[in-house]
């Protein structure tokens, strides 16, 4: 395949985009990756789920990504006992108006981490499907808008941790992006123990855009110029994840083949990823870079399983 030579998106764009970066990898030390995942994720109009063990810094990569953006953000704790209505909220009657008066729960918020989501039982974490996908919320017969943009960060713990419900193949695919942060490095390490715990510094990071801005830099994202080569080669994953490529990955090894759905959110992850890169046109390399967090969780039903089996499909699928 010949690519035409990238050009240069606006360079306020770029450099900007840049700053943010930096300013996430001083609060989540040592995750560059994992970090332009995330970030890319949310340009893509995406939700991201992160899946780890506890302590790593989960909750503390997705505050900082609401403070360094500027958005408003809300967490919310999934325990097992909590009620579609904590999340959506509810409606009261109120005596005034002689009416029902719709109380907006905190899923009304830009950024929502939804902490350790598989604690919560199914009919909870099902309350998420029409607002993530939709972007709205249905409750007594009236549709409530929600804020644009409108980000949701999931975390889980493994699923064979005590008093843990796997996400169903619906709400998995809800998930733009599924990663996993780690264990840091031992440099990253020592630096976390010199210095103490980052997430008292979140509230002193200093805002690096808007709401009106991020949603600029979305719209750039779906600018992004993608050649019929590179649709080639993604069209050629998905047909070897459904068994149907030659090269002895599918049906056999692979839980799930990839969906229509899934080729289209793969472009716009690598879109998105291209434009961090501060390129107009999309390369294999930004498919390959971001292939194993969107196919992953759709391949196996899990990130950790997902994530080899991605990599063993982009092994087998030659390069245009």
């Amino acid at each position: 395949m010949t690519l035409r030579p990238a050009s240069e998106p606006r360079p306020p764009t770029a450099a900007r985009l840049a700053q943010i970066e930096a300013q996430l990898g001083r609060i989540v030390v040592g995750k560059g990756a994992p970090l332009r995942l995330a970030l890319a994720c949310l340009l893509a109009r995406g939700h991201l789920l992160i899946e780890d063990l506890p302590g790593v810094g989960k909750s503390t990569l997705a505050h900082a990504l609401a403070a360094t953006l500027g958005l408003r953000h809300a967490r919310i704790q999934f325990t097992s006992d909590l009620l579609p209505a904590d999340l959506l909220g509810v409606s009261i009657y109120d005596e005034r108006s002689q009416a029902f008066r719709f109380h907006p729960g905190p899923i009304f918020n830009s950024v929502v981490l939804a902490d350790e989501i598989n604690r919560a039982p199914p009919k909870t974490q099902s309350a998420l499907l029409e607002a993530m996908e939709e972007r709205q919320v249905s409750l007594d017969g009236q549709t409530h808008q929600l804020p644009d943009p409108f980000f949701v960060i999931a975390t889980q713990n493994p699923v064979e941790q005590i008093g843990a419900y796997p996400l169903p193949e619906s709400q998995l695919d809800r998930f733009l992006m599924a990663i996993e942060l780690g264990y840091p490095d031992p440099a990253a390490e020592r630096e976390l123990l010199a210095s103490g715990d980052r997430r008292a510094r979140i509230g002193e990071l200093p805002p690096l855009a808007d709401p009106a801005t991020l949603a600029d830099w979305q719209r750039e994202v779906a600018e992004v110029h993608v050649a019929p080569a590179l649709l080639d080669y993604v069209q050629a994953l998905l047909a070897a994840s459904r068994g149907h490529g030659g090269d002895g990955v599918g049906d056999a090894a692979l839980r799930h083949g990839l969906s229509p759905r899934a080729g289209l959110m793969l472009l716009n992850a690598a879109r998105a990823h291209a434009l961090l890169a501060a390129r107009a046109m999309v390369l294999p390399e930004d498919v390959q870079a971001v292939f194993a967090a969107v196919a992953g969780h759709r391949l196996a039903g899990g990130t950790r399983a997902g994530a080899a089996q991605a990599q063993a499909l982009l092994r087998a699928v030659p390069l245009p």
